[in-house]
């Protein structure tokens, strides 16, 4: 009898900010996010882009910031993007050493979000 093994489709990673009106002008405006759904207590919200779903939920117990990578085939047009949105950068691009380019960008909340290109097949 063969088994069969369960399928992952999609990952929505969690991100504590402490102002969710803030953060959603921020996802918006420097990311270019659109906001999916916003609970009308102010308290969690969803922004979305090309399929990559970051949920948004407002937290006063000072949690430890999140970091993530989001993959693109296009990191330098993501990257000139960003810079003319305003966006603020923790990393410019660079090459790691097992061959992806990324940079990265923090919100204003401390959460950083990995821009990654993956190493690209000889």
């Amino acid at each position: 009898m063969q088994s069969t093994v369960a399928r992952l489709s999609r990952i929505a990673p969690e991100l504590p900010v402490a102002d969710l009106r803030a953060a959603l002008m921020y996802y918006r405006q420097r990311l270019g996010f659109e906001v999916a759904m916003e609970m009308p207590d102010g308290e969690y919200a969803i922004v979305e882009r090309d399929g990559v779903a970051i949920h948004l939920f407002r937290d006063d117990r000072n949690r430890s910031p999140i970091g993530m990578h989001i993959f693109t085939p296009d990191i330098d047009e993501l990257y000139r993007e960003f810079q003319s949105r305003g966006a603020l950068f923790s990393q410019q691009i660079e090459r790691k050493p097992w061959g992806n380019r990324e940079f990265r960008i923090e919100d204003e909340f401390g959460n950083e979000l990995k821009f990654t290109e993956p190493l690209a097949e000889d």
